[in-house]
């Protein structure tokens, strides 16, 4: 079990790369999900993620996109330090002998249960980030002004308890189970393979950078449409949608059709790479940093 203790640790160090890197794309994500429909013979607020960017910048200036980043920051250790003890604890179930190699369908299974395990501490962070990421781009579904993370959780605890500061957990579920399966079984399997035989786990560090970064993609190309309606549904205000998931996912298709399903998919993509190559990369640093203690 000194795995598990040991990829907690370092899976913090693993989750505060990701989001140093990876906020400002996800900033510009999460906008381009949510900002209205444009009234007809209007053109719509953003035409694409550079034009968000490019707005984003223009209007607020550069460190805009890192609005709503001190949540995900303050949460992200306890986060991926659970998702990866959660992957070792995965792993520790299934291994007969610590020396067992994992197959692919292993890898899969510890990334799962670790999904599940990461839900309690990401939900309430994502809430807290997409509202304040929404309203600094000016169109606010709630209407509710907020001051700062502290301030949004008063607020939504007020609105509505526990249930509305929790509000999208299923919607996360459908999205990291299967997410999280991806990322540790690509991340793995490419581990090996760029290690070649015979040198199982033994990566340089531009090999560890490409096996995080293409596991972050394979990550992010299964759950972007569960992703599209989970930020809907924590954005929107206090009882539009009354049947939780499916009134979102009826609204997006009524309103763009499946291809609204697929909105941020550039910015996602342009940030599972460096974020998630961050990711790997902190979080192998840091094991061998503390593997040289014990």
């Amino acid at each position: 079990m000194s795995e598990v203790v040991l990829n907690f640790m370092a899976g913090g160090v693993g989750g505060m790369c990701t989001v140093i890197v990876g906020h400002p794309f996800d900033t510009v994500k999460v906008r381009v999900q949510t900002m209205p429909m444009p009234a007809p013979g209007q053109k719509p607020m953003f035409t694409g993620a550079l034009d968000c960017c490019r707005q984003t910048m223009a209007k607020e200036g550069f460190f805009a996109l890192y609005k709503g980043m001190a949540a995900p920051l303050v949460g992200v250790t306890p986060l991926f330090a659970v998702f990866f003890g959660g992957c070792a604890i995965g792993k520790y179930i299934q291994q007969k002998n610590p020396e067992d190699e994992m197959s692919f369908l292993q890898n899969a299974n510890s990334g799962a249960i670790a999904g599940v395990m990461t839900t309690a501490v990401m939900v309430p962070g994502e809430r807290i980030k997409c509202l304040l990421q929404v309203q600094s781009a000016g169109h606010a579904p709630t209407g509710v002004h907020y001051d700062g993370p502290m301030d949004v959780v008063k607020k939504l605890y007020k609105q509505g308890g526990i249930a509305s500061i929790y509000r999208g957990t299923a919607a996360t579920l459908l999205r990291d189970i299967p997410a999280s399966a991806a990322y540790l079984s690509v991340y793995e399997y490419l581990k090996k393979k760029f290690a070649g035989e015979g040198n199982a786990g033994k990566l340089s560090p531009g090999a560890t950078l490409m096996a995080g970064g293409l596991a972050g993609m394979a990550n992010w190309s299964v759950c972007i449409p569960a992703d599209v309606l989970k930020s809907r549904l924590q954005t929107a205000a206090e009882g539009k949608y009354p049947g939780g998931l499916r009134d979102v996912l009826k609204e997006v298709l009524r309103e763009e059709g499946p291809k609204g399903l697929f909105k941020g998919f550039a910015p996602v993509m342009l940030r599972a790479f460096p974020a998630n190559a961050a990711c790997f990369f902190g979080l192998e640093l840091a094991l061998s940093f503390f593997r040289m203690f014990i």
